[in-house]
């Protein structure tokens, strides 16, 4: 039985939600502070997904989040935020959530989303066939080890950020739908909105970049397709300058 944890100042929605996930067959916790919240995430074993209100009186929800992710690295997070401000979205998936709901919305949506990241388990399975590598340029992924590496240096990257990562490479020089990557990468039966695709994508390219000046390396491009996805590319080659003729 999966595990939920509900962090929700609100009590009424605190109490729909927690009553609606149990009606549903999962173990759910309900907490309506930060603080409260950040005690069972580090006390809990396990915690499969938690439903984080941005908007709560003690902690803001983008610190919350990030402590969260800390202390269950393998949970899945989604924000609940009234905010309209797209900056608080994005702020709270830099900080480690998976995903987020704007209120109000509608329980058979929330169900919805969370059996499509719950049946995802946070992570792709890994993909067999050739050695389990994929180089590109001085990046290497070894998919089977789920490592990102420039030399021998890893690039730590999150669940989603590497799956996306091995979605494009396996697809390296093509271009690639953003529907493709959230069926995928996400589910295919995924519903709402794919804002966290480019979160995603703009985390990985700092990551990448950063790695690779970090070491006088080159990294592989993530280009923007617009109206259409994303592509691979691998990095262009060095072009040594001709040597001047002597004398």
């Amino acid at each position: 039985m999966a595990h939920l944890l509900v962090v929700e100042d609100d009590e009424q929605i605190g109490a729909h939600l927690e009553s609606a996930l149990r009606a549903n067959g999962y173990e759910a916790s309900w907490c309506v502070t930060g603080a409260s919240a950040l005690q069972v995430a580090r006390a809990a074993r396990s915690i499969d997904l938690v439903l984080l209100d941005l908007g709560l009186p003690d902690i803001d929800g983008v610190e919350i989040c990030r402590e969260i992710r800390l202390a269950q690295p393998g949970a899945v997070i989604v924000m609940l935020t009234a905010r309209t401000d797209e900056m608080d979205v994005v702020a709270g998936l830099e900080s480690g959530a998976d995903d987020y709901l704007t209120k109000p919305f509608g329980m058979v949506e929330l169900l919805a989303r969370l059996r499509a990241h719950l049946r995802r388990g946070g992570t792709q399975p890994d993909r067999e066939g050739g050695e389990g590598f994929l180089d590109l340029g001085d990046v290497r992924i070894d998919v089977r080890a789920r490592r990102c590496l420039v030399g021998n240096v890893d690039i730590v990257l999150r669940a989603k950020e590497f799956d996306l990562l091995v979605r494009l490479a396996e697809s390296a020089g093509s271009a690639v739908s953003r529907e493709t990557l959230m069926a995928d990468v996400w589910d295919e039966n995924w519903w709402g909105s794919t804002k966290t695709l480019d979160v995603h994508i703009a985390a990985l390219r700092r990551k990448l970049a950063e790695a690779a000046a970090a070491h006088d390396r080159r990294e592989p491009v993530i280009a923007t397709l617009r109206g259409h996805g994303y592509r691979l590319e691998s990095p262009p080659a060095v072009v040594q300058a001709p040597l001047s003729p002597e004398g």
